[in-house]
């Protein structure tokens, strides 16, 4: 198939299936005669992995560890879980950043008037630079 069916069926723009291949984390598709991209059954179950790694939050790196991973059937489960372990702490500590955001603009925004006044306490504390309470 070329490259928009693929694209269509993995859900992926081709822009981004070139990227992937680019960046090594697909193999370089077969061409044809004419020069055109091919890929195989097996590049979109790839792609669809890449994918969904992605949706998880893995970084383009990390994922490249995991697909080393998947294609290496003499591999340990513990190398995954710890790649993932590790994922998962990122993520916490993403979402207690996110969160501590959240709260301070909550704050911020309880206290404005939200009125014809120009004083307004999310600005001032946007000019301030200071940040997370």
């Amino acid at each position: 198939m070329n490259i928009g069916e693929a694209a269509k069926k993995s859900g992926l723009t081709a822009k981004m299936i070139r990227y992937y291949e680019s960046t090594g984390l697909l193999a370089p598709a077969g061409r044809s005669t004419s020069g055109y991209r091919h890929y195989s059954e097996q590049d979109l179950h790839t792609l669809a992995f890449i994918r969904r790694s992605r949706d998880f939050g893995f970084s383009l790196e990390e994922v490249g560890h995991l697909l080393a991973l998947w294609q290496d059937r003499q591999r340990a489960s513990a190398d995954v879980k710890a790649l993932a372990a590790r994922h998962i702490d990122e993520l916490n500590r993403k979402i207690a950043e996110l969160s501590s955001l959240r709260d301070t603009l909550q704050e911020l925004s309880d206290h404005c008037q939200g009125d014809h006044r120009p004083d307004c306490p999310i600005l001032k504390d946007l000019e301030s630079g200071k940040c997370c309470h």
